[in-house]
């Protein structure tokens, strides 16, 4: 047992190691955000992704058994790929207009779950303090990039205004 075991310990070890899963189990990630009554548009998007699955592999199902029942093989070898191809299209929309809000919060709190469980289980202990320094930092900012700390950032620098506490933008360069 020790033989299986042992990996399997340190891989749990090195993932709880990740900057994402340490922030989300020290933030304590939870669902609250769910408790807020959606808009028009996350119902839309949720509804459009449950509609692409309905769209998926029960209607090339249905295509296939169209096609036994005519004797045409045409009817399963066009329009399978075409429907496929529709759910995946009505999916991405569903998820463009959910936005990746919601399934962030699920995701963070989805992972502080099970490396809590995995932690405890192969008795490793559980982050404890922030991960890094920065973390504040990046938490200052909004879905779409911009910087939410404009204050202390006006401070930093009048031509860079997410650059604050001496943190630059890396855009790739090394």
């Amino acid at each position: 047992m020790k033989l299986i075991e042992a990996p399997i310990k340190k891989i749990v070890w090195r993932i709880s190691r990740v900057r994402y899963v340490q922030s989300a189990i020290v933030d304590r990630a939870d669902l609250s955000a769910f408790r807020q009554r959606p808009d028009w548009r996350i119902i839309s998007g949720v509804s459009a992704i449950a509609v692409s699955y309905v769209i998926g592999w029960p209607l090339i199902s249905a295509l296939g058994i169209a096609a036994v029942h005519y004797g045409n093989a045409a009817i399963v070898a066009v329009g399978g790929p075409l429907a496929y191809g529709l759910s995946h299209l009505v999916f991405l929309l569903g998820m463009y207009l959910a936005g990746a809000k919601y399934s962030n919060i699920f995701i963070r709190w989805a992972v502080s779950r099970a490396m809590i469980r995995l932690l405890r289980r192969y008795r490793l202990p559980l982050p404890s303090a922030p991960p890094l320094a920065d973390v504040g930092m990046v938490a200052g900012h909004n879905e779409q990039g911009g910087c939410q700390c404009a204050q202390a950032a006006a401070k930093a620098s009048a031509f860079d205004p997410c650059r604050a506490d001496g943190q630059t933008r890396n855009h790739g360069k090394r």
